[in-house]
């Protein structure tokens, strides 16, 4: 998703720059110094064209993996979407945050996809574009954290509130609350075009071309107290998932044991959304923190593109381990498979 480093010393040129440089969401853009690049650690050589035309572009492998990540992302999050949106019997609370996580992560692949098309593809280079497509990135990730956290929330309240969550958060309720943070995300995407950038000062830029230092600093303190709060309250889930499966054990029921059941997968699902983001996500985050435009670009590519497939990973464990979603996508591929289940869906389904 990002750049190699800076070429330290030397005076903004729009072109060159753009590759020594991260860029939010995608790789380099064409150096016209080729062996420079090449010992900075992973910036996409180039030579310059006759005439001072202008670099011709070289694409970096890592651009390209990125490239083919977020392509993969936007289709298997689109797969999601439809099937949610098709699927009447798929319209709980529940499956609204999944679908809100769902939408985050389509617009993650398609930013990556644009970011690429930006970089190499749109000649000449337009400021405008570079900062439209690093805002949808930005959107988009906070999108995909704050549906994580509202999942672990709904999650947490209703074993918190079992008794009367499921009657009080109704759709509405719900879809008022994904609306309201969608509003918050598409104003973090804003940020770039509104000055939160560094293309007129290159010595500013953080490995989140075109972020700056402190504004990148800023993005990943907020991601990692949010990340925080999200593993408080799944400890809060596990202790009252072990004091409801302590009560279950007593009373050697059959509805309890399959409230237990339940519960427990719910838990399971749960666990591999944090743990996975987690594994895909601290890493880029503290490395942004700590790191400047000088690092090598290897650094940074090795440690974004782990982070790109987290929202490749997201529909594998929360969506098409679903029952409910399995059986619509069999009958939207052959017409084939059981009748979709009529109990109520609650969150330990998700």
């Amino acid at each position: 998703m990002l750049h190699g480093p800076a070429a330290m010393g030397e005076p903004w040129q729009p072109q060159s720059q753009q590759q020594r440089l991260p860029a939010l969401g995608n790789a380099s853009a064409p150096s016209a110094r080729p062996s420079a690049a090449a010992e900075e650690g992973g910036g996409p050589a180039g030579t310059a064209a006759p005439g001072g035309a202008g670099p011709a572009a070289a694409v970096s492998p890592w651009d390209i993996a990125l490239c083919a990540t977020g392509t993969a992302v936007a289709g298997e999050n689109a797969l999601v979407l439809a099937v949610l949106f098709y699927t009447p019997s798929l319209r709980a609370p529940s499956f609204v945050l999944i679908g809100s996580l769902a939408l985050a992560d389509l617009l993650a692949g398609l930013g990556l996809v644009g970011n690429f098309a930006v970089r190499y593809l749109l000649r000449p280079p337009s400021e405008a574009a570079e900062l439209g497509a690093a805002g949808l990135l930005l959107a988009a990730f906070s999108a995909s954290v704050c549906s994580l956290l509202a999942i672990t929330v709904d999650r947490y309240l209703s074993l918190y509130n079992a008794l009367t969550y499921h009657s009080e958060r109704t759709l509405g309720f719900t879809c008022g609350a994904v609306l309201l943070m969608w509003l918050l995300c598409l104003g973090v995407g804003l940020l770039p075009p509104l000055g939160w950038h560094c293309l007129r000062d290159q010595s500013a830029c953080s490995v989140l071309r075109p972020v700056t230092k402190d504004n990148a600093a800023v993005l990943a303190v907020t991601f990692l107290l949010l990340f925080a709060l999200m593993m408080q309250l799944y400890l809060q889930i596990c202790k009252i998932a072990f004091r409801h499966a302590q009560q279950i054990a007593v009373q050697h029921q059959f509805i309890a044991t399959a409230q237990a059941t339940s519960t427990r997968k719910g838990l399971s699902t749960l666990s591999l959304i944090l743990g996975t983001f987690a594994l895909c996500w601290i890493p880029f985050a503290i490395y942004s923190l700590v790191a400047d435009s000088s690092y090598p670009a290897v650094y940074t590519y090795s440690l974004a593109l782990p982070a790109a497939c987290n929202s490749l990973i997201n529909p594998i464990i929360y969506a098409f381990r679903n029952p409910d979603i399995q059986k619509s996508l069999w009958l939207a591929c052959c017409g084939c498979g059981p009748a979709l289940s009529s109990r109520p869906r609650t969150s330990s389904d998700v």
